[in-house]
């Protein structure tokens, strides 16, 4: 099962008020503006290696003199003994303040034939070449694979322990989520979450292009080249949040038009602007579910029922064909409305949605449900992958809060 170690994690030096200036998000949500004001804010801002702006070759080792010097000169430092780290997140979401727990530990990358550590997600060459080379240049993890795991207590009771002590060091991040951090040193508490996490298997939830490298760097270098950085946290906890992943379309019908097109498989309810169709998608208890937009306020809410599952092509596994993602994409988009999915892009946030909307930059927004988490567990023990974009875990998890060294 899943096998987690202590390990003696790099961390910076400086006060805890600095913090927020010297990390950043995970590589793969930071967009390139956000990435020149990362840069702005500190010299010594982790950005710098996990996603240096230096473009090609050296880029990679641009980043990996950075990290190097930053050693030499002590703004990161390793601790001195090898400790498990555990993590408190807070945050606001829908007028509720919500927690999540987890623990950074560093674990064993396993081939998802094992059934030990399982995706959900296709990996796609580019990526993974690219943090193959940032690994490489470094020799270090700066982001967690960030992974889920089915509990009955047991975590709650031993986190309960830890989160009675002061804390090492907290901040608050640019989107006002609370962080908290504890070392976790004594021997018994150590061994009370080796004993939990070896029992279970664990799902990621993000990293699986990290996961998939961390697997191509034990190839290269030995059984102990699968050591990486982990996070894990309970799947059944309140604080593990999944948010939408929305559909923005350059090009296609009109509201009206695609109202005609479904109107024939589906049930279709008026909604007053794209924040109310939102709501609306989310709240709905129909088998498919999601709402369509367009600049000037119009919408519409769309559910179906089990008998629509007949606009899916034949085949694809019971777990897909359960997915609003994978429905819209097989069912609807190209099958019932003529969008090609190279007018398909992603966005994150309801206000991302809004924005394109109030702009006029695309023909339509289509509004997603969240992904349930036995949705995400269902397509991985069933060993098959999601559609692109189709889960948003919040809040990310920082880089370089707990940097982990290469165990060679």
């Amino acid at each position: 099962m899943a096998e987690i170690r202590p390990f003696p994690g790099i961390v910076y030096r400086s006060r805890e008020k600095d913090l927020a200036a010297v990390l950043a998000p995970p590589y793969d949500v930071i967009t390139p503006e956000q990435r020149d004001a990362l840069y702005e804010r500190d010299p010594h801002n982790i950005v710098r290696v996990v996603l240096n702006r230096t473009p090609g070759e050296p880029g990679y080792r641009e980043a990996g003199e950075t990290w190097a010097r930053w050693l030499r000169e002590g703004v990161l430092q390793p601790d001195s003994q090898p400790a498990l780290y555990l993590l408190e997140q807070r945050f606001a979401h829908n007028g509720r303040t919500l927690q999540r727990l987890g623990v950074l530990a560093r674990f064993r990358a396993e081939d998802p034939e094992r059934r030990i550590i399982l995706p959900h997600e296709h990996t796609r060459a580019a990526a993974k070449e690219d943090r193959w080379r940032v690994l490489n240049a470094t020799r270090a993890n700066f982001s967690p694979i960030f992974l889920m795991f089915p509990d009955a207590g047991r975590f709650k009771a031993l986190a309960a322990d830890v989160v009675s002590r002061p804390a090492a060091l907290g901040f608050t991040d640019d989107g006002d989520v609370d962080h908290r951090l504890w070392r976790v040193t004594e021997a018994s508490e150590i061994a009370g979450f080796e004993a939990l996490l070896g029992g279970v298997s664990a799902y990621i939830a993000d990293g699986h292009h990290r996961h998939a490298t961390a697997l191509r760097y034990r190839d290269a270098n030995g059984p102990d080249g699968a050591l990486t950085l982990g996070y894990f946290t309970p799947m059944d906890a309140p604080g593990l949040l999944v948010l939408p992943y929305h559909r923005i379309l350059s090009q296609g019908p009109s509201l009206q038009e695609a109202s005609q097109a479904l109107r024939r498989h589906f049930r279709l309810s008026p909604r007053e602007g794209a924040v109310a169709a939102a709501a609306s998608a989310a709240q709905s208890q129909a088998r498919y579910a999601f709402a369509l937009a367009e600049p000037g306020g119009t919408a519409v809410l769309v559910e179906g029922e089990a008998a629509a599952e007949a606009l899916l092509p034949p085949g694809g596994a019971p777990s897909l064909r359960a997915l609003d993602t994978y429905f819209l994409h097989h069912a609807v988009l190209s099958p019932l409305l003529g969008v090609p999915e190279a007018a398909v892009s992603y966005v994150h946030s309801q206000a991302q949605a809004e924005e394109a909307l109030s702009t006029g930059r695309c023909r339509l927004a289509v509004l997603m449900r969240a992904t349930p988490v036995k949705q995400i567990v269902d397509v991985a023990d069933a060993g098959e992958s999601m559609p692109a974009k189709s889960t948003f875990f919040h809040p990310k998890l920082p880089s370089g809060l707990v940097v982990h060294p290469l165990a060679v």
